[in-house]
């Protein structure tokens, strides 16, 4: 995948969120600042096909921010793992594509939307394929906000503890915590800082542009570094429609079928990693 094919894919990702966010909404604002690095790891570095069947060696995924989960149900939809057509169930008794990931979908591995609770789950997971010596590894996606919770540094200092090399940690940094912004509500920086002093693999990029989102996990992947490795990605809520960027008042929506052809319109013509 290149950055040319990389942008088509964000953007037609994007297009299936917008599909969710009729019916009862979702939270696009969430969505659309982790949707970049998600379409990085399903279309550039996982085996897909692995995932979808869930072959014992297959890289794993955790969206531990599960209310952004419209953003993995518009990478599935291109990807083959849901159909497009099925979108239309979201939020509908008929299915189970719900707020969160569910486990009834292929690719979710684990229940989560919970705050604190992805990160234990995927330290688990990457224990589990040492001890079975599988050489996956496991990603897990993680919200800035979600910090505040103190099983997430027990759970930093046990993946140090154990040098979990095979786990990678991406925090998604937008700088938001529900309607706050998370330096005026509980400081977290500094978070690089922090997480060096934990006994990190520690790395930053702008997450939403390819070049420095390839260039980190490249790093990461091309290293022999015996310690858990951890991303801090710094990104937009909303990101890709300039109204909705950094705006509150969109980051939960729902919208009107003509609504969302508009914006279509508007991903269509806005060039991506800006």
């Amino acid at each position: 995948m290149n950055e040319e094919d990389f942008q088509k894919f964000v953007i037609s990702c994007k297009k299936n969120v917008l599909q969710l966010s009729q019916n009862g909404g979702c939270f696009i604002g969430s969505a659309f600042s982790c949707i970049d690095i998600l379409c990085y790891i399903y279309g550039k570095l996982v085996n897909i096909s692995k995932i979808k069947n869930k072959e014992e060696d297959r890289d794993i995924i955790i969206l531990s921010k599960g209310h952004a989960v419209a953003g993995l149900y518009g990478i599935f939809a291109e990807i083959d793992f849901i159909s497009k057509k099925r979108l239309e169930n979201y939020l509908k008794t008929n299915d189970s594509l719900y707020w969160h990931p569910n486990t009834q979908i292929p690719g979710i591995e684990f229940h989560t939307g919970s705050m604190g609770h992805g990160l234990a789950i995927g330290i688990g997971m990457a224990m589990a394929s040492r001890l079975k010596e599988k050489n996956n590894l496991v990603f897990v996606i993680v919200g800035d906000g979600e910090l505040n919770e103190g099983s997430m540094w027990e759970s930093i200092l046990i993946a140090n503890a154990h040098k979990l090399e095979n786990l990678v940690v991406i925090v998604d940094r937008n700088k938001r915590q529900a309607n706050f912004k998370t330096e005026e509500l509980i400081p977290l920086e500094p978070l690089i800082d922090k997480f060096l002093s934990f006994g990190w693999d520690v790395h930053s990029c702008n997450g939403h542009d390819f070049t420095d989102i390839d260039s980190t996990f490249s790093k990461i992947l091309n290293n022999n570094i015996k310690k858990p490795h951890v991303i801090i990605a710094d990104t937009i809520r909303g990101n890709g429609i300039e109204f909705m960027e950094d705006n509150p008042d969109y980051w939960f929506s729902n919208f009107e079928k003509n609504k969302i052809v508009e914006l279509n319109d508007l991903l269509s013509n806005t060039k991506e990693n800006k």
